[in-house]
């Protein structure tokens, strides 16, 4: 065995956290029996190595067990030939000594968890470092308060992820990962490959809320587009159950833990709204105490069956991006977050109050919304408000250019929707009494429209666009699946409702 100096590094770096031998014992039982890599590859990877040399070993040696190839130290010796590593720790003869001197396969395990601990305190060391050696230093572009978001996440992506920076990684891990989603997309029943939304025609255009998706909800107001968000996060809250996913973690296997930032409505107004909706009474009625005994008695229960739901509320107002950030970190990280919505993006303040104008501060609101998306793999619903051009078009649909200041909007967002109800319009065209005909086509089309809301889907990045027709019982603000004319027989009239 090797002394456990390690050639090449220097002594504030062998300082460092770490165990040689734990290393060498650990590539020892892997090269002894190559069943052990799949105990230990749940918890090291070659980056929490100490010793390059050994890194590399690792990661050859698992490639070729990944392949259903033997690892011996005689298939790694071509490997290694021209390695000046291997070679100042005797060459190929090293991985012979390994496997040698390998002493209990039953042990890997546990060395594998001392190998990954010793490289979590060693990134935790030198993040301090970063941390305190940037804090030292008097700098015009970063503020204290920015370095502490900076810090913070790179506290949350390693206690995440075992690591402060993923890098690049090879397609070959992307395109296993990839697999990984489809499959499970393809044992799940529905065929859904992201959390179901609960209302199935949306869930059936989009597949789900994918990870990683920013989800652009836009409307003018009275649309509704408030309403839909809470019935999708609501749906989302009350399916929610923890078991072992499909790539062995734990977590939601169904539903989630919803996250929703109110930033124009209180948490109260906004429980009251998802009461209204699962108890069935009006929300007006709800607000001034004027219920039936009937009534009070489904709001009651209606609230016990909700108070144990994982549905977060955080109505802080005009909340800086990078705070939305630091604080969605931080419930992942104590309660588990699988999707956040953002009620509404407008509302929200870009982290810097350097920007130049409005349309550039919107920008990087929804970059950071994205980035988000991105760092805690989560899909992330954030509301919009569109221009008043829409109300000066005859027909009043909107479109992706209606977004206020649309152009980063539109291009950051992987998915873009439209709250549509053509019911709210039409009923501003009433026509005087004294037209009979003009009041009777009204009516007509009021009746076609009534109860009825489209959602547009106005942009998809990995799917097709289109327009999704939904029920909606404006009393309760509640939406539901809209029941079509030949499925009216076997529901019996029902609309569908999963509340």
């Amino acid at each position: 065995m090797a002394d456990g100096n390690t050639p090449g590094l220097d002594a504030e770096t062998r300082e460092l956290p770490h165990n040689v031998e734990a290393e060498q014992a650990l590539l020892g039982a892997l090269l002894v029996n190559n069943e052990v890599y799949d105990r230990v590859a749940s918890i090291v990877q070659p980056g929490h190595f100490f010793d390059p040399v050994h890194a590399r070993i690792f990661d050859v040696a698992g490639e070729r067990i990944r392949r259903n190839a033997l690892a011996t130290p005689v298939t790694l010796k071509a490997f290694f030939d021209d390695d000046a590593g291997l070679k100042e720790l005797g060459g190929p003869a090293y991985l012979v000594r390994l496997a040698g001197a390998a002493i209990s396969l039953f042990a890997a395990k546990d060395y594998a968890q001392l190998i990954y601990d010793n490289a979590i305190r060693r990134e935790l060391i030198l993040l301090g470092q970063g941390i305190a050696d940037k804090a030292g230093r008097a700098l015009v572009d970063s503020e204290p308060r920015d370095q502490i978001t900076e810090a913070e996440q790179a506290l949350y992506q390693l206690g995440e992820q075992g690591k402060v920076d993923r890098g690049f990684q090879t397609f070959r891990r992307a395109v296993i990962d990839a697999v990984k989603v489809a499959n499970a997309a393809y044992e799940r029943e529905g065929g859904l490959a992201g959390i179901s939304t609960g209302l199935a025609d949306i869930d059936k255009r989009l597949g789900g809320l994918h990870p990683s998706d920013l989800i652009i909800l836009a409307g003018r107001p009275s649309m509704g587009k408030t309403s839909l968000a809470t019935n999708i996060a609501f749906n989302i809250a009350k399916a929610y159950k923890k078991g072992i996913r499909h790539d062995g973690s734990e977590g939601a296997v169904e539903g989630g833990v919803v996250g929703f930032y109110s930033l124009e409505m209180s948490a109260e107004q906004l429980a009251a709204r998802v009461l209204s909706e699962t108890s069935r009474v009006p929300s007006h009625q709800i607000r001034h105490g004027d219920m039936t005994e009937e009534e009070m008695r489904r709001f009651i229960e209606a609230a016990k069956t909700l108070e144990n739901c994982p549905l977060f509320i955080d109505d802080t107002p005009a909340l800086p991006i990078s705070t939305i950030a630091a604080r969605a970190r931080r419930l992942k990280r104590q309660h588990g977050l699988d999707v956040l919505f953002i009620d509404y993006l407008q509302l929200a303040k870009p982290a810097s109050s350097r920007s130049e104008g409005r349309v550039q501060e919107v920008s990087e609101i929804t970059q950071g919304l994205k980035a988000i998306a991105k760092e805690l793999n989560i899909p992330v619903i954030a509301l919009s408000q569109l221009s008043r051009a829409v109300e000066s078009r005859e027909d009043k649909r909107p479109q992706l250019s209606d977004l206020r200041e649309s152009g980063s909007i539109e291009q950051d967002a992987d998915v873009v929707m439209f709250v549509f109800r053509e019911e709210y319009y039409k009923e501003r065209e009433k026509p005087g009494d004294h037209d009979v005909e003009a009041m009777v086509k009204w009516k007509d089309a009021m009746s076609a429209l009534h109860g009825r809301a489209e959602v547009i889907i106005g942009k998809q990045r990995h799917g097709p666009i289109g327009t999704v027709d939904l029920a909606f019982e404006g009393q309760f603000t509640r939406f539901s699946n809209l029941v079509q004319p030949y499925q009216q027989g076997a529901v019996g009239g029902d609309r569908g409702d999963f509340g």
